[in-house]
């Protein structure tokens, strides 16, 4: 069981309160304020084993099955547009493309990121599926998806994405492009969970180590991944979120350091204000959906970065910056949005705030009950804006929980 203080206590014992006063209020607390672990697993079993039995009769997901008529790449070659750019109206071709901040344009090419969401969503709940219950067959339907998408020669896609994002008559692809395969950050955690099984073959393992060790090579060396890394706003952090994650899973300590100083060294001196805000999101067109993205994305780089020797979730500047800052910024608009003192998102507003990883992440970090309980009434989003901006779709991927009961 897990024990927590309430907030208020937390917040004003030091002020308020005198030693004796403190522990006695501590020891009432123990005795009658204890609050029931989270347990992700149990929670959501239900959903999870529907989603893995949907995967069970996934067909095989490839790019190569929708060709790019605008991409000047082949048709190996992950290609999408950027999500802001419309037809020029003043030119008879349309080009080149203009931009309208905040306003997703539904006539891009979309086919390929559908596929990397999709991909991801039957891997995740297949993995999250195989973790609970130690069912082989949901680890020999998540081989055979992986292969097709990552390792057979005439379906693979290739790694990298040098046509990501791309904007007609502007650019053939850009370094933003690269959020767009934040969703794969979740394929490492589910082959995580089940690369033990010995329904996994050893062969396959190997072959999608290189494929995301190329990936992360091809994100350090080239153009694209240059600007995205010192990108000044959530585009940073999202990059980074991928390079840990792929890191950890290829086994490369190195990066995953330069990870951590990235965090320290730039993400929280240099996006966060002093109240725990990140003013470059809250002057977008969609200042609360950013917010919280920014949120989840620096909240997962705590889960996966943070070891017993350093710990990101305690990480603080002098003037207090650092996670727990940030999450006590925006907790109150998460759990009342009409407080939120900020512009209204001008696109799917009214779809936000859903299931929030940062909220599970930190409650667990952090011992926080109210945090772990708005987690738990928040609902999974069905707002297509509201699930392309959240690359977590099985969160008991990313916890220490014990395997399946045998």
């Amino acid at each position: 069981m897990i024990t927590l203080i309430p907030q208020e206590f937390r917040r004003h014992r030091t002020k308020l309160w005198s030693a004796p006063l403190v522990a006695a209020a501590m020891a009432i607390t123990a005795a009658s304020v204890v609050a029931t672990p989270v347990n992700v697993a149990q929670m959501e079993r239900a959903q999870i084993l529907e989603a893995a039995t949907a995967a069970l009769n996934q067909t095989p997901i490839t790019i190569t099955k929708y060709h790019a008529q605008l991409s000047e790449g082949g048709p190996h070659d992950y290609y999408s547009n950027g999500d802001y750019w419309w037809p020029n109206p003043d030119t008879t071709n349309g080009l080149p493309y203009l931009r309208r901040d905040g306003e997703s344009n539904p006539a891009n090419f979309n086919r390929h990121r559908e596929c990397l969401r999709q991909l991801r969503d039957a891997v995740a709940a297949l993995g999250a599926a195989y973790k609970i219950t130690g069912d082989d067959r949901y680890v020999k339907k998540a081989v055979e998806l992986l292969r097709v998408f990552f390792l057979d020669p005439g379906t693979r896609m290739n790694p990298n994405l040098n046509y990501a994002q791309a904007v007609p008559g502007v650019s053939a692809g850009r370094g933003i492009g690269i959020i767009d395969t934040l969703h794969l950050i979740e394929v490492p955690k589910a082959i995580e969970a089940m690369e033990k099984s010995p329904a996994f073959p050893p062969d396959a393992l190997a072959g999608l180590k290189t494929w995301f060790a190329d990936y992360v090579h091809w994100m350090r060396t080239s153009r694209n991944g240059h600007d995205e890394a010192n990108a000044k706003n959530n585009h940073s952090v999202a990059y980074w979120l991928q390079v840990a994650v792929f890191a950890r899973f290829i086994g490369d300590d190195r990066l995953l350091a330069e990870c951590r100083q990235q965090f320290k060294d730039v993400f929280i001196p240099n996006q966060m204000a002093r109240n725990g805000s990140f003013p470059r999101e809250l002057a977008r067109t969609k200042p609360y959906g950013y917010s919280i993205f920014q949120l989840d994305n620096l909240a997962t780089l705590c889960q996966v970065l943070s070891t017993t020797n350093d710990d990101l979730w305690t990480f603080t500047l002098p003037d207090g910056r650092g996670m727990r800052k940030a999450m006590e910024f925006l907790y109150p608009y998460l759990a009342d949005k009409s407080k939120w003192p900020y512009a209204h998102d001008v696109q799917a507003w009214d779809s936000w705030p859903a299931q929030e990883p940062s909220l599970l992440f930190a409650g667990l970090a952090y011992h926080d009950q109210p945090y772990l309980d708005l987690w738990e009434r928040l609902a999974n989003p069905k707002d297509q804006e509201v699930r392309r901006n959240m690359a977590i779709r099985q969160p008991v991927l990313w916890l220490n929980d014990p395997g399946p009961a045998k």
